[in-house]
């Protein structure tokens, strides 16, 4: 199928364009910032050595800024709708995403609390940028191209993250990590570095990109009061759309559960490495170098099966895919005497495995909300995605707290894969399917 094809009459692919640029620099962050280097330098540089917590710490971080974008995602969604603007609030959020990140040079060792309200702010406008950048998806593809049309920005989106992460351990490997002063100075010019990629990048999106959904009748010139006394009415409505449509919301509800152990793995995968496998910055790049290329090439082939399975098959797939990298995790030491094989190594082998699920998962649920949501609520709907994602998120912070509780990393491993087990019986449950699409979007 031609790219041409894939999109609703009217959308150039240079929009197209725009908009998967914006995957491509918003994974800039998240690589970076919260999954590759930025989460292990925190826990072992920014919080004191021997403070009683450190995974603690971060999970905290991560909570306070899901509770921000729990708060506001449904209602940044429900104003989008009416003022026919998401184009200005998703250049706000990335704007605000990156100066937060670059904030990130003023926290020095020992300055946690700093430390943890920079990460939750900067946390907080990127994930409200990822519902914004979602919710122009049902506007460019049609619906039977929304999964793979979700798959190429997710795909592109990882060689953003690999762009960002080698430019970043450039700027810190040249320093000694013995020279802590130089190591972590590096460190803060590296977050300096990924918030003004992050703006750079996404210049095509604000260039190309088009808002296609006018505003609504009465609010063409409507002021920020008028539209959030507007989207807080329209918010309770949301609940009710949500709830009436049964299948949409059994799919988020195991959305909650199975998105909890990717929050997980992306949240402290970086931190596990350090800490359990005593990876350092040159490990962790060539982890996530892994991780990235495995990645995209997963939103790309897992995209393409959507086309064969449907949907539900494809995130079900997914999630076997994951249940059996973590429990390879698990099984490590295992694993590491029979094969006699250094661990690090074996670890770089799951990552180049496992990796390719971490697209096709978010990239196939993104599709999935696309596909379900009505079409005059897709912001809206778009904004409960984000709000289930952020539900999800802090329930895989548990993850944090239990591996401190139990002091021990790899146990809490498998409160990661009981995630993924009930998440997929609950996917099992909802009633889709490629042949019943139409059925669903008109119950």
């Amino acid at each position: 199928m031609q790219i041409g094809e894939m999109l609703n009459p009217g959308v150039k692919k240079r929009e197209l364009f725009g908009w998967a640029m914006f995957d491509f620099a918003n994974s800039s962050y998240t690589t970076v910032v919260i999954t590759a280097l930025y989460s292990g330098f925190f826990t072992t540089h920014i919080v004191p050595e021997g403070s009683a917590g450190r995974d603690s710490y971060w999970s905290i971080a991560i909570i306070i800024s899901t509770l921000i974008a729990l708060v506001l995602s449904p209602l940044a969604g429900a104003i989008c709708d009416y003022s026919g603007a998401k184009k200005s609030y998703l250049a706000a959020s990335a704007i605000l995403c990156s100066i937060f990140t670059a904030g990130l040079f003023f926290v020095s060792p020992g300055q946690v609390t700093l430390g943890i309200l920079m990460v939750a702010l900067s946390s907080a406008f990127f994930m409200l940028s990822e519902t914004f950048c979602g919710s122009f998806l049902p506007d460019l593809a049609n619906q039977n191209s929304m999964a793979k049309v979700s798959g190429m920005g997710w795909g592109l989106g990882y060689f953003g993250g690999l762009i960002s992460l080698l430019m970043v351990f450039y700027i810190i490997s040249s320093a000694d990590p013995k020279d802590t002063d130089l190591y972590v100075l590096k460190n803060q010019w590296g977050m300096v570095a990924t918030g003004t990629f992050f703006i750079l990048a996404a210049l095509p999106t604000f260039i190309f990109l088009k808002d296609r959904r006018p505003a609504k009748k009465g609010f063409e010139n409507a002021g920020f009061r008028q539209l959030l006394m507007a989207g807080l009415g329209e918010m309770k409505k949301s609940f009710q759309t949500v709830r009436e449509n049964k299948v949409l919301f059994q799919f988020f509800v195991a959305f909650l559960v199975y998105m909890a152990g990717i929050d997980a793995i992306i949240k402290f995968v970086g931190i596990y490495a350090k800490g359990e496998l005593k990876f350092e910055t040159a490990d962790l790049t060539i982890m996530f170098l892994i991780l990235q290329l495995s990645a995209a090439g997963g939103a790309f082939g897992f995209g393409w099966l959507e086309g064969k399975l449907g949907p539900k098959n494809t995130v079900m797939a997914t999630l076997f895919w994951w249940i059996g990298g973590i429990a390879a995790i698990y099984f490590l030491p295992q694993l590491a005497e029979l094969t006699t094989i250094e661990p690090k190594k074996i670890f770089f082998g799951i990552s180049l495995i496992a990796g390719a699920g971490i697209g096709a998962t978010q990239s196939s649920s993104r599709a999935l909300v696309g596909i379900l949501a009505p079409a005059d609520k897709t912001s809206e709907m778009f904004g409960f995605w984000g709000f289930f994602m952020r539900l999800s998120t802090i329930l895989g912070m548990s993850f944090g707290f239990l591996s401190d509780a139990i002091d021990s990393r790899r146990t809490a491993l498998l409160l990661v894969i009981a995630f993924f087990v009930v998440g997929a019986a609950l996917l099992w449950r909802v009633p889709l399917t490629r042949s019943e699409k139409g059925m669903v979007q008109k119950s």
